[in-house]
């Protein structure tokens, strides 16, 4: 639960993330090619990777990476020093500038799924009360764990529909 809350803390939780793919990326170009900028090949090339990592390791729906035109656009934008190539610098600016919304999507989907459980699971556990049995048994279970149970529920269940698109 405390890694989640983490990701919730916003603009320094994404500022991390992704000065982590965007180094894990531009450092593999570096490294195979030998050149310290990308071109816009080595860069599209680049875009792909890191949507691949978003989409495996953030929660939320499958993002989309941007068409070949809408990159050469915002390469010519972040393209500072005008030379045609990105170095890390414009690098990490272009990936922030491309991810923005990406972002924005994940953590208010994370927001809405840890303020509106738990409050959820509290309004379910209290509707069960007149069940024969099983209310007896759910009113037994105090409510901090039952909320977090149903939250795990909740969160394994989206991580589920958003696998099987």
């Amino acid at each position: 639960m405390g890694q989640m809350l983490e990701k919730v803390q916003g603009k320094h939780w994404r500022e991390r993330q992704i000065q982590k793919i965007t180094d894990k990326v531009f450092d593999r170009f570096k490294n195979a090619t030998g050149k310290a900028n990308l071109t816009f090949e080595d860069l599209y090339i680049a875009v792909l990777l890191v949507y691949n990592d978003i989409n495996k390791h953030l929660p939320g729906p499958h993002f989309d990476p941007p068409s070949k035109e809408q990159v050469r656009i915002l390469m010519q934008e972040c393209d500072i020093n005008l030379d045609g190539e990105l170095d890390r610098e414009e690098f990490i600016r272009f990936i922030q500038q491309q991810t923005k919304d990406t972002f924005i999507t994940v953590s208010q989907g994370l927001i809405v799924t840890l303020a509106v459980a738990p409050t959820v699971a509290l309004l379910t556990k209290r509707t069960t009360e007149g069940v024969p049995v099983v209310g007896k048994v759910v009113q037994k279970v105090p409510n901090s764990v039952y909320a977090s149970l149903v939250t795990l529920a909740i969160v394994i269940f989206q991580n589920a529909a958003d696998y099987n698109k």
